[in-house]
């Protein structure tokens, strides 16, 4: 069984910051890459970050000099640091994970989404 969790979400005033955390939990499986997805009501799901298992970084431009996605892999855990918040960023924030699962026979890899958390920014 395979899981993971977002957390970090809330409410937050225009100019602060705020740090999401996702965990993947399981057994025999790597985490690839890490991304982070938002959407906004009446809006389409949109790539926000992505951190690749070299630690090599790509940014929305929305979100560039402010956001920051990291990955602590002895944990399993990404992270994205948000500074200089704006209303804008107001959304439900989504993990996604392309995991390697290592069996036996096998090796395959899958894609997984988080529940999601909420992020409000008030002006």
């Amino acid at each position: 069984q395979f899981d993971l969790e977002e957390s970090g979400g809330g409410l937050v005033h225009a100019g602060g910051s705020l740090t999401l955390s996702c965990v993947a939990s399981g057994t025999s499986f790597s985490v690839n890459a890490f991304s982070w997805y938002r959407q906004a009501p009446g809006k389409q799901r949109e790539l926000v970050a992505v951190i690749d298992n070299n630690g090599s970084t790509t940014y929305a431009d929305s979100v560039k000099g402010r956001f920051t996605i990291a990955r602590a892999n002895d944990k399993n855990t990404a992270y994205l640091q948000m500074n200089s918040v704006k209303p804008e960023d107001t959304a439900v924030y989504y993990c996604n994970a392309d995991i390697i699962f290592s069996g036996s026979l096998s090796v395959y890899s899958q894609d997984y989404w988080g529940q999601g958390t909420q992020v409000t920014v008030s002006s």
